[in-house]
């Protein structure tokens, strides 16, 4: 463990390299941070903290910028501290945002992207989780006229599912009552994965209607299933990765769009962290994947009733703002859920 010193050397280096993206001398540590000591020993503890893996020194530069190990060793500090006071600047703004809008769940996750990209300046990922061992809290189907029959499928961790079924076939509300009814009661207490099983083995019989209406919404129905049960992604600020200075080089940002376009890849990843509903940060060298060993990942989950319900993510340099990114993806994931569990 390093000594007081280092540790307030390293955070100093920290904290200018993050504000400035360049290479930090002890020269810029005495004047702007209050170290307490002479800039001869700023450099001592720089050189010493070198050795020991925390700073590297580029190329043509006298000074030096952290590693990812000085960076672990921050954040991890970091998330010990509670950063999110609740009547803080962040709160306010985050509040505010979704207070303007009536939310349904499937709306509002996928929204989160796009307005914590606002919120940060950074690129944003949303990922709404597989969910087979959800039930089904309510089945209703309504008649429409001229186009078919509409089914709303209210799932018990809130999310709500709308599909409509194409059908020239005339049937009553009440009809579809009877229909609803059953398969309600077929599917009560049933994983999603469970009702997918069941409607694939095509053991739904109801004799008093038309097979090939019963057989065309039974396969609407199934499709709204596997919906249910399949990841979606949204992303939002892609190109804001593009403003910060270490994605000038051409073949850097390209590297990183064509990651960012890899659907698969963006979900293992996000699957793979914030398993709980805390904050989980994954930086540079730590990624398994090659185009993104120079950036990191903070994510969190939405959760409802204590089950995850939805995952986001901030993707960045490792260059990041932990602190206030930290603060700011705690009181949204914690807006979110609160929303979430009042409209389930």
């Amino acid at each position: 463990m390093l000594d007081e010193r280092k540790l307030m050397v390293l955070y100093a280096v920290i904290k200018s390299y993050i504000e400035s993206a360049e290479p930090v001398g002890s020269r810029t540590l005495s004047k702007n941070y209050e170290l307490g000591v002479s800039s001869a020993t700023i450099r001592n503890e720089m050189s010493d903290l070198e050795e020991l893996g925390y700073l590297s020194k580029p190329h043509s530069s006298a000074g030096r910028v952290p590693s990812d190990k000085a960076y672990r060793l921050y954040v991890d500090q970091l998330l010990k501290l509670n950063m999110a006071p609740m009547d803080d600047i962040y709160n306010r703004k985050i509040k505010e945002i979704l207070a303007r809008e009536s939310w349904n769940m499937e709306d509002l996750i996928q929204s989160s992207a796009k307005i914590l990209s606002a919120i940060t300046n950074y690129t944003s990922l949303v990922a709404t989780p597989k969910l087979k061992g959800s039930h089904i809290k309510q089945l209703q189907m309504v008649p429409i006229d001229g186009v078919g029959v509409l089914t709303v499928i209210v799932c018990n961790n809130g999310l709500i599912k709308n599909s409509i079924y194409k059908t020239d076939y005339g049937i009553s509300q009440d009809e579809l009552n009877m229909i609803s009814n059953y398969l309600y009661h077929q599917f009560k207490d049933k994983t999603l994965d469970d009702i997918l099983k069941i409607l694939n083995q095509g053991r739904i019989v109801l004799y008093q209607f038309d097979d090939d209406f019963l057989k065309g919404l039974l396969n609407a129905l199934t499709d709204v299933i596997k919906e249910l049960i399949t990841i979606e992604l949204y992303s939002e600020g892609i190109t804001n990765i593009l403003n910060f200075p270490e994605y000038k080089d051409i073949e850097k940002a390209k590297s990183f769009l064509s990651f960012i376009e890899d659907k698969e890849l963006l979900i293992n990843i996000l699957q793979n962290t914030a398993l709980s509903d805390d904050i989980d940060i994954i930086i540079g060298q730590e990624n398994i994947y090659s185009p993104i060993k120079d950036i990191s990942i903070i994510t969190a989950t939405y959760t409802v009733d204590g089950k995850t319900v939805g995952k986001i993510g901030i993707i960045g340099p490792t260059r990041m703002d932990y602190l206030n990114l930290i603060r700011i993806l705690k009181i949204f994931s914690r807006h979110v859920s609160n929303i979430l569990e009042k409209n389930v």
